[in-house]
Order: structure tokens, then sequence, then C-alpha cells
């Protein structure tokens, strides 16, 4: 385990703004559990809302908070405050725990739901560092903000505005290539998200580098130039697992993992 002092975060910056509590009385839990979490010296970062905000200058309601560690630190954060009395939940071991005091409770996140992107010692060592209820605390980077909320697209959530106002607000803080090389193997996600931005903010076109753009652009001409998979998958399952169950169940598509029916034309 690494303490938290030993990893480098990039210099404290005033955030653009702050959220709002839904529920203000939920601050002294937030409060206790910000204390504790750096009493146990275990490497976190808080995204979500507080980063989108601090960022973007977007200020919004939020319910919790969403603390983001490694895989390997999530039981140890959950049985500490186990041990100090907390409710814990373990809601999907894939990616998610959570922590209760009463009806307040915050996240503890150390992979996405579709398995995609583990949190690594990259996401600590480019955290920032800013004032959250008096006490200083890293929040994710810009660059894997964008990278966490790449496939939160369900029917009744998605993060694809967070992400243009991110690119609007802070594209000068952002890692292009180490974006690129995150999503190399959704590499037209990003692709689409960069031209969602471009439509959005055709005056802002030049916040996304010209390479990146070149670059992708030659990946899909190039892919264009390519015979029809022969498997039939359907990836929109790392988006939303029920608004695509259909295509599996019914249709022979392939999930994320395992095999579907092969083309037979």
């Amino acid at each position: 385990m690494i303490a938290q002092d030993a990893v480098s975060a990039e210099p404290a910056f005033e955030p653009k703004a702050s959220p709002t509590l839904k529920n203000p009385e939920a601050e002294a839990f937030y409060v206790e559990a910000i204390r504790e979490l750096a009493d146990l010296g275990i490497p976190y970062l808080l995204a979500g809302t507080y980063a989108v905000s601090a960022y973007t200058g977007i200020t919004r309601e939020t319910k919790d908070l969403d603390v983001f560690c490694k895989a390997g630190d999530y039981p140890r954060i959950l049985a500490h405050f186990k041990d100090l009395g907390y409710a814990v939940e373990i809601e999907d071991e894939r990616w998610l725990g959570k922590v209760f005091k009463g009806r307040h409770f915050f996240d503890v996140i150390f992979a996405s739901s579709n398995g995609t992107m583990p949190v690594g010692d990259a996401w600590l060592e480019h955290a920032r560092t800013i004032e959250i209820f008096g006490s200083q605390v890293r929040i994710i980077g810009p660059t894997e903000l964008i990278w966490s909320k790449c496939f939160i697209q369900l029917r009744h959530r998605y993060d694809g505005a967070d992400i243009a106002h991110v690119i609007l607000r802070a594209h000068d803080q952002i890692d292009w290539q180490r974006l690129l090389g995150y999503m190399e193997l959704h590499w037209e996600v990003l692709l689409v998200h960069l031209l969602n931005f471009r439509w959005i903010y055709p005056a802002e076109r030049d916040r996304i580098p010209a390479w990146l753009m070149d670059e992708l652009l030659e990946r899909l001409d190039k892919q264009r130039q390519l015979p029809t998979p022969q498997m039939k998958v359907c990836r929109g399952r790392m988006y939303s697992r029920i608004d695509y169950e259909i295509d599996v169940k019914e249709w022979g598509y392939a999930d994320v993992g395992g095999e579907g029916e092969w083309r037979n034309d």
C-alpha cells in the first residue's frame, strides 16, 4: 500500500466552482469521511460532480461523493469504515462499493462498470488538489475525468455534456496523447466524443489538436477499406447492459466477452 502523501500530485489550484449538496445535512458525514480517508493514508481521488465543477465552473447538485481508488485498496477502505461502525456494501465486485451512515453515503469506485478502465497509478500521479470542506483533497485530473465518463451512455444518464464542457473549459490541461493511449482499443468512442464537441461548439474546434483528429480520421479511413468483421458483436453493452439486452438475448450478437453468432452472408 502506498501512502497518500507519497503520491505526487500537481500543485493545488483554485476550482472554477463547487457543487451544492442535495442534502446539506450530509456535510458533516462528508467531513468525517474525508478526515478518515486522510488518516488512513490510502491514495484516493474525488471525481464526479466535484471534479466537473472544478474544471468547468458549472454548479449543480450532488447527492454523494465519488471516491476513486486502486482495486487493491478498495477492500482496505471499506474494511476501515466497517471497523469504525459504518455500514458498507459491495454493490458490484467488478467496480463499486459503498459506505453509509444513515441515509448518507459515498461511493468507492476502482474501475468502470464495463471493466475497461481500472484506476491506476497514472490517475493518482496526474491528480490536482483543491480545498473541499476545509481539507486539501486530490481530485481526478481532467484527462482521466474524460476517460472515466466516455462510456456513461445509458437511457437515464449520459455524460457526454460533461465531456464537452471539460474540453471547452480545460482543453489546455488535457494530455491528449495520454487520453488517446487510454482509449487505444476504443478509439472510435473518442472520435465520437470529439465530433460531438466540434458540432456543439463550431467556433471552438481548435480546442482539439489537429494531429489527434488527423490520427483518428486516418484510422477510420483505413478501417473503411477493410472487410466487414465476421463475428457479430454488440459493443453497445459497454454503454448499457439493459438497453442492449435484446441484442445478445434474441438477435445473436456476442456480449463484450463470449461468442455470438457468425455472419452467414
